[in-house]
């Protein structure tokens, strides 16, 4: 066990596209949850224990919409039932721009943060104010300068593209203010309307209006084009830094590796089982209350389904899965489980071969979930 995630369901205010286990934190038992926080790390630990963390990211809802005391209740939490950190390891704190004062950056930097990931989403107020975010493109250049000043040298932006009105020339525009900042890591996504949002109402009752699939596909060429040109390099669909400057903690999961999820609604992988949270604070607390451990769902993961994720998630990589160290992990070649389905891919130009691995072609990351969920075995 090398990683893990932390979830913080709060949030000053809920984004109209959000699907996250989230709750607004007004009125909300915020310090009951970070006492319940620390006993499920304390149980999850003693139960299945860790030699070096690596990479701990904190996650949302909205971790920086935790009070200054609350936030140094969190991070000595942390730094007491995680330690000892490995040398260099990637603690990242997820952040609204308007979040964050110097004191809170300074606060962060001085409790063991080393990455920040601002929800910046796009540089056109109209389109913030449509999609329900509070702060303003003003807001993310204050924020991302004040953390460069504190020392922060460590910076993911997320961006998303696709939005309700969004043009071509609206991503290239931000896409040109994105670049002027410094940071060493983006984060692009295409919007995904899931149920239970107000994006998802509103798309029930035909009031959405979305950006076609060729619009789609053409913003986000235009994002892979950009970056590169820009010097980012897409490590993953979704993903471009700076060299060196890789997400450690996304690439545990596309490496299908094992990692602690704690809080309310977190996932984890541990022991060969995916576990699910429960999600509801009530539950999250009774739930510990009783066995110690806050888990709605257990599912012991099948050798078959192992190598479906091996594919599933590893395709998600720019280098793609290795074949040596397929066989390597699961004793056997790759085309002995998935030759219809490597052969189809290829044929169709979606996939291909590069110095021993499997990989995604251009055409391939435009279809990327048409191809990984061919790996799906029926």
């Amino acid at each position: 066990m090398q990683a893990a995630y932390i979830h913080i369901p709060f949030c000053q205010h809920i984004c109209h596209y959000c699907d996250f286990n989230k709750v607004f934190i007004e009125r909300q038992p915020v310090d009951q949850y970070l006492e319940y926080l620390e006993k499920e790390i304390i149980n999850t630990v003693q139960k299945v224990p860790f030699e070096n963390m690596k990479t701990i990211f904190v996650g949302g809802g909205t971790p920086t919409a935790l009070n200054m005391e609350q936030t140094k209740k969190l991070l000595a939490i942390i730094n007491r039932h995680l330690r000892p950190f490995a040398p260099e390891c990637e603690l990242t704190f997820e952040a609204n721009p308007g979040d964050l004062p110097k004191e809170k950056l300074n606060l962060l930097l001085e409790g063991g943060v080393s990455r920040i990931s601002f929800g910046v989403q796009t540089f056109r107020d109209e389109l913030l104010e449509k999609i329900g975010r509070k702060h303003t493109r003003e807001d993310a250049f204050v924020a991302i300068r004040e953390a460069q000043e504190v020392g922060f040298t460590n910076i993911n932006v997320d961006l998303i593209y696709a939005l309700p009105g969004q043009t071509i020339e609206d991503v290239k525009d931000t896409l040109d203010i994105a670049f002027t900042l410094g940071v060493q890591h983006f984060s692009a996504y295409s919007l995904i309307v899931e149920p239970k949002t107000v994006f998802y109402n509103l798309m029930n009752k035909g009031k959405l209006r979305l950006p076609g699939e060729d619009h789609e596909a053409r913003m986000y060429e235009i994002v892979m084009d950009e970056m590169e040109k820009h010097g980012y390099h897409q490590y993953e669909i979704s993903n471009f830094s700076k060299e060196g400057y890789e997400s450690r903690h996304n690439l545990t999961y596309w490496n299908n590796e094992t990692y602690y999820g704690f809080g309310a609604g977190a996932h984890s992988y541990v022991n060969g089982e995916r576990i699910q949270n429960v999600g509801p604070l009530k539950q999250y607390f009774s739930k510990i209350d009783e066995t110690g451990f806050p888990y709605l769902d257990v599912h012991e993961v099948t050798k078959i389904e192992k190598m479906e994720e091996e594919l599933f998630l590893g395709l998600r990589k720019t280098k793609g899965v290795s074949r040596i160290g397929f066989q390597q992990k699961f004793g056997v070649e790759m085309d002995e489980i998935f030759a219809r389905q490597l052969l189809y891919n290829k044929e169709h130009g979606l996939l291909e071969e590069k110095d021993g691995h499997v990989c995604l072609t251009r055409q391939g990351k435009l279809l990327g979930n048409e191809v990984f969920q061919s790996f799906l075995v029926d």
